[in-house]
């Protein structure tokens, strides 16, 4: 009796203690779970984590460590690295920027960022040296030379440059680990243009007036959209657009117009840029033109030469914030703090 009950005993202590040692096993089970998708969450993209696998254009991108060697092969990409306080070790420099050379608007930001255009026919051998762990562009720029790029390193493209501007921005701080810093940076632009556009309204009465952006490149003169990035930039501070720039297509970010058309960059304010040396485009046959010379801007003194580095090849937040500035004097108001 005192033996079977012994046993009895001794049974029921097994069971508990492999009771025990199951729930153990299954609580480190799901432990592990957890931190698989920790590591989960990592490959899609948290905040901060690396390894990391970002969704591109050209399919998943694995990032094994935080970038510290970058390098940019569009301007935008250059606006963004350095806005986000990364110097890349390599860069190409405007195709269209008639002094030569990297933006002077980011001069303190590239001292001593190796050259490593030019920028439709990046200098590959120059890019290895470098020993880059990240290289940034986009399809549109470099599609036939990604395979190329990619065994150099980790290489994350977006679609295209200029209109999307702000979601290149987001791909790249993800690329980088730095998403949060570039959302803050990109909020504190958008409330500094919505507060640049209240102060226009106000100062117009409650209208705000439209503006025109005019191009001189070599060939015909470029009216640009909505779609354009200064388009964008025009829309965040809240300025109307004349029929002619009106188009908020992604596929049509300009129009070319001849000097006798050139009626139709009528506005308040005609924002002027030139992309060539003056002799190369039709700068001139325009200005002469009587079409330019009876435009209501023109006539009130309402035309205004701006850098073509900001408002056409910047495409990143620094540029933009150089446009407001130039907004902001050509109205006449104080520019607001960001």
């Amino acid at each position: 009796m005192f033996s079977r009950l012994s046993l009895r005993g001794i049974g029921r202590l097994l069971a508990a203690l492999l009771a025990v040692v199951l729930g153990t096993a299954a609580l480190a089970a799901c432990g592990g779970e957890k931190s698989s998708g920790g590591d989960d969450a990592a490959k899609s993209g948290a905040s901060g984590a690396f390894p990391r696998t970002v969704k591109t254009v050209k399919g998943d991108v694995k990032i094994p460590s935080q970038p510290k060697r970058v390098v940019v092969l569009d301007t935008g990409e250059l606006d963004d690295v350095t806005m986000l306080g990364i110097k890349p070790v390599g860069a190409v420099s405007p195709h269209m920027k008639t002094e030569g050379g990297f933006p002077t608007y980011l001069k303190d930001e590239v001292k001593g960022v190796t050259d490593v255009g030019p920028l439709l026919e990046p200098n590959l051998e120059k890019i290895a040296s470098l020993k880059p762990d990240l290289i940034l562009s986009s399809k549109v720029r470099h599609d036939k030379i990604y395979d190329k790029l990619k065994a150099l390193a980790p290489t994350v493209f977006t679609e295209t440059t200029g209109g999307p501007w702000k979601a290149n921005l987001k791909a790249h701080a993800e690329a980088l680990g730095l998403e949060k810093q570039a959302a803050k940076r990109l909020k504190s632009y958008e409330a500094q243009a919505k507060a640049l556009g209240a102060a226009i309204k106000k100062k117009y009465d409650g209208k705000m007036p439209s503006a025109s952006v005019v191009r001189f490149v070599a060939g015909p003169t470029r009216l640009y959209q909505k779609s354009s990035y200064s388009g964008v930039v025009l829309n965040d501070i809240g300025l109307t657009r004349p029929k002619s720039q009106n188009s908020t297509d992604p596929e049509k970010t300009m129009l070319d117009v001849s000097p006798e058309e050139i009626d139709k960059a009528d506005a308040d304010l005609v924002f002027v840029t030139v992309a060539d040396t003056p002799d190369k485009t039709q700068q001139k046959d325009v200005t002469s033109n009587p079409v330019w010379k009876d435009l209501p801007a023109v006539k009130n003194d309402k035309v205004f030469d701006v850098p073509d580095e900001t408002w056409m090849s910047g495409i990143g937040i620094q540029a933009a914030e150089h446009m407001l500035a130039d907004v902001a004097k050509a109205t006449g108001v104080k520019l607001p703090k960001a």
